[in-house]
């Protein structure tokens, strides 16, 4: 293991995953941040299957920072209940950690 992790959440639109990348950007919980859009979700919500229409957020950060960036996600988040999840990377690409690393260590917390 790495001591990394990506953390994924969905969003409503590019303009709130681009908010909260760089929210957690500029806080310097995470090193990087990516935005996919033309997600398609399908989900039981309230009783009955949904879907929707997502932008897919995802950030590489070190696992250490996870409760934080679950903070600053649910402060900028327009969804009642945004589906935060995080999967530990166990492997990455020669370098990567340690940009990772480098990129987070005055992370303020």
């Amino acid at each position: 293991m790495t001591g990394l992790m990506e953390v994924e959440v969905t969003c409503p639109d590019e303009d709130s995953a681009r908010q909260i990348a760089r929210a957690t950007l500029g806080a310097r919980l995470v090193a990087c941040a990516n935005i996919l859009t033309g997600v398609e979700s399908l989900f039981h919500w309230q009783g009955q299957i949904d879907s929707e229409s997502e932008t897919l957020l995802r950030l590489k950060a070190p696992a250490a920072n996870f409760d934080t960036i679950c903070t600053i996600i649910a402060a900028h988040h327009p969804y009642e209940l945004p589906a935060i999840t995080a999967l530990p990377l166990a492997a990455i690409g020669p370098g990567v950690a340690d940009w990772v690393a480098t990129e987070c260590q005055d992370a303020k917390t």
